[in-house]
């Protein structure tokens, strides 16, 4: 009997769509739409590797049902012979993608997954509790639509997450003007990436769409602190101090270290992932136990990690993770991140490695120097916290 060989897993070959705002350049292209192309170019960019696709592996939000992954799979042509899957852990998703991905490869049940996430929040269809009620009570009044799941069930308190944000702010002691300070940063280098071709590489152009949408110069903290808070008449988050709701897909290969490196691949090893959960109503405040417990299984301090990476959906989630932890805040987003570039919410995890793969890898990028270690975390919707380390190979 032959045993799998285990593999130590490492990415590989990230790519991604331009970033669409919602309802404007994508808002045509359905969530397969947008997969299809950038798993086309992932899987031509790993044919070196002269393995066969095990998996593919998708995180998506809001589509439509269905395994997207599997659909997205044969609609890039990969072969029929290609399987898919599709996981949902909220704006987490292309997160745990990587992250599932990364487990069959250590294990050996794997060596070659194509996992990464894709959102189109232009297309996503209208959901509808039936007349009975999701509780099973009788209405007279009709079906009536809906626009989330719970992020918790009967009993417990489920605000939006702009409401959410701006408790954390509140409680935390975030103002306003520190978020608009952050946010006018993010504006600030994701304009600056974009203009410097930062993303280039990494970018599958779109018929729609060959460039991130979202950014734009001028949006200092004096024209942020004109807006008006968006979800609550007393709150400190606004559509200028968190992201915008957006269109696109992401996605990477994860394969083992001596596959990549037998082929020439440039590549990071993921040095582990850890997930957590606090309150369901706080989901700003899970990222740290779930970052602190992944540093401890690792033995990696906090000022090790060279490059940080956290999805910015809101100014205060980010702030809150940088002073609960105590990072640097010079090493978080060096090149922008959701606030200037938008929120795919199912492809936005994999676009945080994406990040990490560029300035890990590129002496040139923003933070690339020092250790070569990497954290990617994010916040998640229901009180959840994701977190992943990368590692340059000479780390």
């Amino acid at each position: 009997m032959t045993r799998p060989q285990l593999g130590r897993p490492v990415v590989v070959a990230g790519r991604r769509t331009p970033i669409g705002t919602s309802g404007h350049a994508l808002a045509a292209v359905d969530v397969v739409g947008l997969a299809a192309p950038v798993l086309a170019a992932v899987a031509g960019a790993v044919a070196a590797l002269g393995r066969p696709i095990d998996d593919v592996i998708l995180g998506n939000c809001l589509g439509p049902g269905g395994d997207i992954a599997r659909v997205a799979a044969l609609a890039a042509g990969l072969g029929q012979n290609v399987p898919g899957v599709t996981v949902d852990r909220q704006c987490g998703s292309g997160l745990d993608a990587v992250l599932q991905a990364a487990a069959r490869v250590r294990a050996g049940d794997a060596e070659l997954v194509l996992a990464g996430g894709a959102e189109s929040a232009s297309s996503a269809p209208w959901r509808f509790w039936p007349p009975s009620g999701p509780d099973g009570s009788d209405r007279n009044d009709g079906p009536r639509r809906y626009t989330r799941a719970p992020f918790a069930p009967s009993g417990f308190p489920d605000p939006d997450m702009g409401q959410a944000a701006d408790a954390v702010a509140a409680e935390l002691g975030i103002d306003r003007a520190e978020q608009d300070r952050y946010a006018a940063r993010s504006h600030a280098l994701s304009f600056a990436a974009v203009a410097a071709g930062r993303f280039t590489a990494e970018l599958v152009p779109l018929p729609q769409l060959g460039a991130d949408q979202r950014p734009r110069p001028g949006l200092d903290e004096r024209r942020l602190g004109r807006l008006r808070p968006s979800f609550s008449p007393d709150g400190t988050a606004t559509a200028g101090n968190s992201c915008g709701v957006s269109d696109g897909a992401a996605a990477l290969a994860v394969t083992t270290e001596a596959a990549a490196r037998a082929a020439g691949l440039p590549y990071l090893r993921i040095v582990g992932s850890a997930v957590a959960a606090g309150r369901p109503d706080r989901p700003g405040l899970a990222p740290a136990p779930a970052v602190r417990r992944l540093l401890d299984r690792t033995g990696i301090a906090v000022a090790d990690l060279a490059a940080v990476e956290i999805t910015e959906a809101f100014a205060s989630v980010v702030l809150a993770t940088t002073r609960e932890l105590g990072l640097d805040e010079s090493r978080v987003c060096a090149e922008g991140g959701a606030i200037g570039l938008g929120h795919p919410w199912g492809a936005s995890g994999t676009i945080l490695l994406l990040r990490l793969m560029s300035r890990l890898l590129d002496p040139a990028a923003a933070g690339s120097a020092g250790s070569g270690l990497g954290l990617a975390t994010c916040a998640i919707g229901g009180g959840q916290g994701l977190a992943m380390v990368l590692a340059h190979p000479e780390a």
